[in-house]
């Protein structure tokens, strides 16, 4: 490893600015105004400016570089914006129960840009492999620049020099020097010194000859206090890809259905579901609703279960009821800091579909009730003594695809079709019928059956959000670490006072990392004090 060598004698690491033994600036004269050696790292080299030889060094120096880690922020912040473009999968505001109908979904709501936003894989966007690689950079990014820093940092604000290099001295911002008489006490005047900024809060250092006052020290620890919050704050997202960490789940359950709750041995039942309105009499003030009315809550009396077989694969559901009671939006039902949310609804929707079977040759004969369940369709069901009617075939959003064949394009009842065919045991006969958008079409055109069709069954469909985050402490302790960097940052500052005395010369700096002016003011009440014959020059303004 090269090193750059000071007129005293003492060897330093590359990347040095000050000499780690006399303190004197390297490869820098200081001159008038000349530039000085950025002190924010106390002029100590850091491990990135040291080492380059190895592919340990070099990933450590790619992320130790600032830009890269602004770089990585920026590519952050514009991939969560266009993430909330449309809206990502789970808030999706109807039933998709297959990756087909997802797609469907995108394409018919949002047209090309749709079809473009789910081939690009955005649908799905912040639990993409893409993007948990870029928090775990950023991360990576913020503990190697911190490190980099915060141990040269350390190693030099643990040691502070209370005799500091002339060349140092005058190259502060805030420096002022003076001829003094001969018989001069200097001891006297630094403990003069040393009191006066005692009073203002300084931690003092001295000897006869020289003292360095400070205080605000740890407010250099506020940048890397920051970083710590960010990243615990980054740790707790990317737990949330951890199994049993989070789960934000959208499901949709119809009033009577039981399902699972998926990523969780839970099972939720939709009893009943009810909207409620304001009366007249209740509103506060009269509203030209125009017939319509006002929502008072959203509500779904629901039963929680558990699933006691649910780490044996393959075993029937043992469903034990653990907890029951309403949903209201803002209000959750809560267990073992799981919540399921009212978040959605879709009322009077098609639940079953209800006929009558008709023989005709008999005079219109009613022979029976038939009742199609749309979600459940029955394969089989008797209608009478001795007739029996088969569903064949069920499209549940009917389509007629481009072979010519029936198809169905979403898993949803929009538009059912039903095939059935009609056996009667007394005669050994059988009929098929089709049903279709309220018509009834018949296999012959003497056909002895048909359907009436009669009221259907309507149900409300409750959307609930599933969540659980067991990361949230560690995301709200992040956060608070965080702010707790800021402030130290913000309302503190860093703030060094240099006397020496050189003979009969005495020599006065002062460095802050801000507020030069509170320096100021306080080094001059320091002279005024001390009765120190300087006068201060302040190049902070230059």
């Amino acid at each position: 490893m090269d090193q750059i060598k000071c007129e005293c004698g003492h060897a330093n690491p590359v990347g040095t600015m000050l000499c780690e033994s006399c303190g004197r600036p390297l490869e820098l004269e200081i001159k008038g105004e000349a530039s000085f050696p950025d002190m924010r790292y106390e002029g100590m080299a850091r491990r990135s400016q040291t080492y380059s030889r190895t592919i340990i060094d070099r990933i450590w120096n790619y992320f130790s570089s600032v830009k890269v880690a602004i770089g990585i922020i920026v590519i952050i912040l514009v991939a969560s914006a266009i993430g909330t473009v449309f809206p990502q999968q789970q808030y999706i505001p109807v039933p998709v129960p297959t990756e087909a109908d997802v797609a469907r979904f995108y394409t018919e709501t949002y047209g090309k840009l749709g079809t473009i936003y789910y081939t690009l894989g955005f649908h799905n966007m912040y639990s993409s492999w893409w993007f948990v690689t870029l928090l775990v950079a950023l991360g990576t990014s913020l503990v190697i620049c911190s490190l980099d820093r915060v141990v040269p940092l350390y190693k030099a604000l643990s040691k502070p020099r209370v005799n500091q290099h002339k060349s140092f001295l005058k190259g502060q911002k805030f420096y002022g020097e003076a001829e003094l008489p001969a018989e001069t006490d200097s001891a006297a005047l630094v403990e003069a010194a040393s009191a006066a900024l005692r009073k203002k809060g300084y931690r003092i250092f001295q000897n006869d000859q020289a003292m360095m006052a400070e205080k605000g020290r740890f407010s250099r620890w506020g940048p890397y206090i920051n970083h710590i919050g960010l990243i615990i704050f980054l740790l707790g997202v990317l737990l949330r890809n951890v199994p049993g960490f989070y789960l934000d789940e959208f499901v949709w359950v119809r009033e009577g259905q039981t399902i699972a709750i998926p990523d969780t041995p839970y099972y939720v039942k939709n009893v009943q579901y009810h909207t409620e309105y304001w009366k007249e009499e209740e509103m506060a003030q009269e509203l030209d609703l125009k017939g319509g009315a006002v929502v008072k809550s959203y509500q779904t009396d629901a039963i929680l279960y558990l699933n006691k077989n649910a780490d044996l694969p393959g075993a029937n559901p043992d469903l034990v009821e653990i907890k029951s009671g309403p949903i209201v939006v803002n209000h959750p039902m809560e267990h073992e800091g799981l919540a399921l949310y009212q978040s959605g609804v879709q009322e009077m929707q098609l639940g079953a579909l209800n006929f009558v079977l008709v023989d005709k040759k008999a005079g219109n004969k009613e022979i029976g009730a038939i009742k199609l369940d749309l979600y459940n369709v029955p394969a089989e069901q008797q209608v009478a003594d001795g007739v029996k009617v088969r569903v064949l075939d069920y499209f549940p959003d009917f389509v007629m695809g481009k072979d010519g064949k029936p198809a169905t394009q979403t898993n949803l009842p929009k538009n059912p079709m039903f095939a059935i065919e009609v056996v009667s045991e007394a005669d050994n006969a059988s009929e098929k019928l089709v049903y279709l958008s309220g018509s009834v079409i018949t296999e012959k055109d003497d056909s002895r059956y048909t359907l009436e069709f009669k009221t259907p069954d309507l149900i409300d469909i409750s959307g609930l959000m599933v969540r659980k985050d067991k990361a949230v402490p560690l995301i709200y302790f992040g956060s608070f670490i965080f702010m707790i960097g800021v402030a130290m940052g913000f309302f503190w500052q860093h703030r060094r006072i240099w006397l020496q005395f050189h003979g009969t010369r005495v020599m006065l700096a002062g460095h802050t990392n801000k507020n030069w002016y509170g320096l100021k003011q306080e080094a001059g009440a320091m002279i005024e004090q001390a009765k120190l014959p300087i006068a201060i020059e302040d190049k902070s303004k230059a």
